[in-house]
């Protein structure tokens, strides 16, 4: 059985704007309810008090009341009167003679007064027709034993209060129609923008067109929501940009050595399926070739896997990293993939916060672009000093004009087309560099060739097991 929907939960499934009418309707209700209550009940007193001094104020001359109370005595009848109180003449015995409508009870209040033991009263009694009366019982001047109770009927208070109660309530409804409907024009007008939004995101998530902007004029909320939602569109579409460019280059880049690989297993398979050998040296050849062609291909993916990563994530947690470790490390690796250059170094230590294997992967890129661009039998000079690393080649440099490209994704300069690498070892290299907190640049050295440095800020206190103090030089 399905459980009947609270009131809360009706109001929650109702649209943005239906609420705001909901609620401004609501709060205008409160508010007009207690200004006409405080309203009905300020009147009310004043009307109560106005009767009340006009009570006091009315005063019947005694000569009349002598007159009255003589023909109560006598058994004759007071004449009709015409006043709009009731009044009317107690003695000390209770003895009553009524002058007016209809006869008031006499309570022991008002015996009091007649009796001279109190100096007047002020109650509210129902009179023998059963109407509402307010009296005021005062002693009578001259002879003792008299009191005079004037009265007036509290329907004059009820039939004014009753009026403005209805005048009351007719202004609260119109008050809290017209409110509900101010209510409803506001929230609509003031969501406006909210609707717009909501269109673009609906249309961004119905098309994935990312082109979509939004208006944005002010500095209210919604125009700080709208700017928010037009440069989130913009980083999404520019991050697509760069993933499709990203997979066109590497589709582009993986095309050459798959190719060069599928012909040269060709024509091994060839070979096996003729029994047309092929001579040993040509053989050699070829298997060095599926070789290189394989250990390019690898090293581009893991390029790769390295650059699909997002920027906040990391391959592992930052560590307290010796540099000059990790850079004597890396320059092994150098030594062995450049045999016959010479290694000139001056390595002092230093400490950064980095992730061990990315930062080293760094170094060797920096090297390996050294390596790859020295002349035979070159030079390639490294040098750390105070967080400054600084590698240079004696290669033939790099153009003015090329230079800021150096640090795109497969960028290569037409002077390297032919030779092996992917163009993601330096994008590589400016990434590692950047989530140390450093910066990497790129410019020709003096003399011919290049010089690569690299700034890395330094750890606040390197762990005691680090500590090495030894340079090298070479």
């Amino acid at each position: 059985m399905t459980r009947p929907r609270t009131p809360l939960a009706w109001f929650r499934s109702r649209p943005l704007r239906s609420r705001l009418a909901l609620l401004t309707a609501f709060a205008v209700a409160v508010a007009v309810a207690a200004v006409s209550a405080a309203c009905w009940f300020v009147t009310r007193a004043q009307l109560e008090s106005e009767m009340d001094t006009g009570l006091r104020n009315t005063r019947i001359d005694p000569r009349e009341v002598q007159r009255l109370s003589t023909m109560c005595r006598l058994g004759e009848t007071p004449p009709p009167v015409a006043a709009s109180f009731t009044a009317q003449i107690i003695d000390s015995a209770g003895g009553v003679c009524t002058y007016g409508r209809a006869a008031l009870p006499v309570g022991e209040a008002d015996l009091a007064v007649a009796r001279g033991t109190v100096a007047s009263v002020l109650h509210t009694v129902k009179d023998a027709d059963g109407r509402e009366m307010r009296v005021y019982t005062y002693p009578q001047q001259g002879p003792a034993g008299l009191a005079v109770s004037v009265a007036r009927p509290l329907d004059e208070i009820d039939n004014s209060l009753s009026t403005l109660g209805w005048v009351l309530l007719l202004v609260s409804g119109i008050g809290v129609v017209g409110a509900g409907a101010a209510g409803l024009w506001v929230a609509r007008t003031g969501l406006e923008p909210v609707d717009r939004l909501t269109g673009a995101v609906e249309h961004v998530a119905a098309t994935e067109d990312l082109t979509v902007r939004i208006p944005a004029e002010g500095e209210d909320e919604i125009a700080r929501l709208s700017r928010a939602f037009n440069q989130m569109t913009g980083a999404l579409a520019s991050s697509r940009d760069r993933q499709a460019r990203l997979i066109a280059d590497a589709g582009h880049e993986l095309r050459t050595p798959l190719t060069s690989l599928r012909t040269n297993i060709e024509l091994l398979a060839r070979s096996e399926r003729t029994g047309r050998a092929i001579p040993p040296e040509d053989r050699r050849a070829l298997m060095a070739s599926v070789k290189a062609q394989m250990t390019e291909l690898a090293s581009l993916i893991g390029d790769l896997q390295e650059l699909a990563r997002p920027d906040a994530v990391r391959p592992g947690p930052l560590e307290v990293v010796a540099l000059h470790n990790v850079l004597r490390s890396a320059l092994d690796r150098a030594r062995l993939r450049g045999p016959e250059l010479t290694f000139a170094t001056d390595l002092a230590p230093w400490y950064v916060r980095a992730e061990p294997a990315g930062l080293e992967r760094a170094l060797v890129n920096v090297l390996d672009n050294a390596v790859k661009f020295s002349p035979a039998r070159g030079t390639v000079e490294v040098t750390l000093m105070r967080g400054e690393l600084t590698v240079r080649d004696h290669g033939p440099g790099i153009a003015a004009d090329e230079l800021p490209h150096v640090f795109d994704r497969f960028w290569r300069s037409p002077s390297a087309r032919s030779l092996p690498g992917s163009g993601l070892g330096l994008s590589i290299v400016a990434r590692t560099v950047k989530q140390t907190g450093g910066e990497v640049t790129l410019a020709p050295a003096r003399g011919g060739g290049t010089v690569a440095t690299l700034r890395f800020p330094g750890a606040p206190t390197p762990p005691p097991e680090l500590e090495d103090g030894r340079g090298e030089g070479a």
